[in-house]
């Protein structure tokens, strides 16, 4: 065989295994902790929880070979976008440094995050959400709101409450901590807890 076409053969094969590797089981990079990190969900199950080191790890779950993952780490940013998702069954975990900024837009299906230490955003169209604060007296303020279905800030003792006709739920809720926490759902339920 020609060198040459060695080499292009040699250098597609090189190319469709980081392909893969973005495609199947586990996708990772090093992360600085107390970082920012941007996440951009496709629709399923997610599980979002402290690495044991300063990584973020995406695990893909059994059943999706399509579903992809992109994921970018530099100085103190980072983020992660799972894409085409299947329409059922699409778990995945995301390992973080343990204290890190999470920026989460989630489209669809159901979340649990927890033993995360600093600023949390949260942003789902559908589905249920539970978060794990840990000690609510790290947190400077509390804000969220489900549109259609059950809100319990229960974690956070004291929070003002509202409701317009059984379907907007809204809460709040200030301390001394230097956290915030936003939350926002759809549709679904949210629950905070320690």
């Amino acid at each position: 065989m020609h060198p040459s076409r060695t080499a292009l053969i040699v250098l597609a094969s090189a190319t469709l295994v980081s392909v893969l590797h973005a495609q199947y089981g586990l996708t990772e990079r090093l992360f600085v902790s107390a970082g920012r990190i941007e996440m951009q969900l496709g629709a399923g199950s997610y599980t979002i929880r402290p690495a044991s080191d300063t990584h973020i790890r995406v695990i893909i779950g059994d059943g999706s070979p399509r579903a992809r993952v992109a994921l970018t780490a530099n100085a103190t940013r980072a983020t992660v976008a799972v894409t085409e998702t299947p329409s059922t069954n699409f778990q995945a975990t995301i390992e973080v440094p343990k204290t890190s900024d999470l920026i989460v837009r989630l489209s669809g299906g159901n979340l649990v995050l927890s033993g995360i230490t600093g600023n949390k955003d949260i942003d789902s169209v559908a589905g249920n959400a539970e978060i794990s604060i840990g000690d609510p007296g790290e947190y400077a303020s509390m804000e969220a709101t489900v549109k259609a279905g059950d809100l319990n800030v229960g974690a956070f003792t004291g929070a003002k409450t509202e409701d317009s006709f059984g379907l907007l739920h809204r809460a709040s809720w200030s301390g001394k901590g230097k956290y915030t926490l936003k939350a926002n759902l759809g549709a679904g339920n949210l629950v905070l807890r320690k």
